[in-house]
């Protein structure tokens, strides 16, 4: 892959690290990313994903944008309200960087149509930037039956949580949090609030997690739950060992 003379211009800071090159970035641009949500996890992920040059952009979302969306999903404005969060979205990741692939999917994903999204493009990597555990299960379960490797997210009032399954590597989502909690027992976002800045650490964070994949560079966050607390700005790594029992990927299953 031969980057013109604006590419070169354009990712020269990436270009002059040790750790990327012309090579990483070459591998950056052939990479493909599916992100799952365009709200406040998934805004800062798509920007910073888009800015690093990801050549393939998978965006799912079946929601459209509300007013109280626009406190932290950056990637919507005023203009954008009413309108497919997907439609919004590619637009401002074409404005940003035109020479990333965006492909949209406007539709509720459901165990099936997630399966056949992934194989659309036969994305490298998935970014779960979904707001509620029935989603989340979903994104798991699918991955670990998949193979594919992916980021979990989740955030709430001034706090966040990310982990990073790759499929052999380390558990999973399920391994954690083994079933979804009872409707009612955890609190949404909408009863008690969120951060918008609180999600934009917690996104930038899994953007981060997706390049460093397709870069084969660096430690995932693979068997840690990497926890936040914008309050006390404080962050905690904690260990998370696989579940041989695990429903997913325990040893009855030859994903891991």
């Amino acid at each position: 892959m031969n980057l013109t003379e604006e590419q070169l211009e354009r990712y020269s800071r990436h270009l002059v690290l040790d750790t990327i090159g012309r090579r990483g970035q070459e591998k950056i641009m052939a990479g493909k990313v599916l992100v799952i949500g365009t709200g406040g996890l998934g805004s800062p992920v798509s920007l910073y994903l888009a800015a690093a040059g990801v050549g393939t952009l998978g965006i799912v979302d079946s929601d459209v944008v509300d007013l109280s969306n626009l406190q932290r999903q950056l990637l919507h404005t005023v203009q954008d309200i009413g309108r497919p969060k997907v439609l919004s979205a590619r637009e401002k990741i074409n404005r940003l960087n035109p020479d990333v692939n965006v492909v949209t999917y406007h539709e509720k994903v459901d165990a099936q149509t997630l399966t056949d999204v992934i194989r659309d493009r036969e994305y490298d990597f998935i970014i779960d930037a979904t707001d509620n555990f029935p989603s989340k299960f979903l994104i798991n379960d699918t991955c670990v039956l998949l193979k594919k490797p992916f980021s979990h997210a989740g955030v709430i009032r001034f706090q966040g949580q990310t982990m990073t399954y790759v499929p052999g590597k380390g558990p999973c989502y399920r391994c954690l949090f083994e079933e979804p909690p009872q409707e009612g027992v955890v609190p949404s976002s909408k009863e008690v609030g969120i951060l918008g800045a609180a999600a934009g650490v917690i996104g930038t964070i899994q953007a981060t997690e997706a390049l460093k994949y397709l870069l084969g560079a660096g430690t995932l966050l693979t068997g840690t739950l990497l926890t936040y607390d914008g309050l006390t700005m404080t962050f905690r790594r904690i260990p998370v060992s696989h579940n041989p029992q695990c429903p997913a990927c325990g040893n009855q299953h030859a994903s891991v």
